[in-house]
């Protein structure tokens, strides 16, 4: 697989997806608290499926290394 360079708008939203997941997971279900964590899904699933076909690589290869860039930079920021 070749290097796939991640736009930072790529990396912001997909970290605000996590965050978004955590709060959402932190309690009990309801469809008000799950809301934001879905449209962030969302938007970051169209953001990826955008930049893919913008750019000419794969969709899946640059969704899962947008994953593992925004883990790795919370790690970072945590560590």
């Amino acid at each position: 697989m070749a290097t796939i360079e991640i736009p930072d708008d790529l990396l912001d939203l997909q970290r605000a997806a996590e965050g978004a997941r955590r709060a959402a997971t932190a309690g009990s279900y309801s469809p008000e608290v799950w809301r934001p964590w879905l449209d962030a899904a969302e938007a970051v699933q169209r953001a990826v499926t955008e930049h893919a076909a913008a750019f000419g690589v794969s969709r899946y290869e640059l969704e899962m290394a947008v994953k593992k860039a925004a883990r790795k930079a919370d790690e970072s920021e945590a560590g």
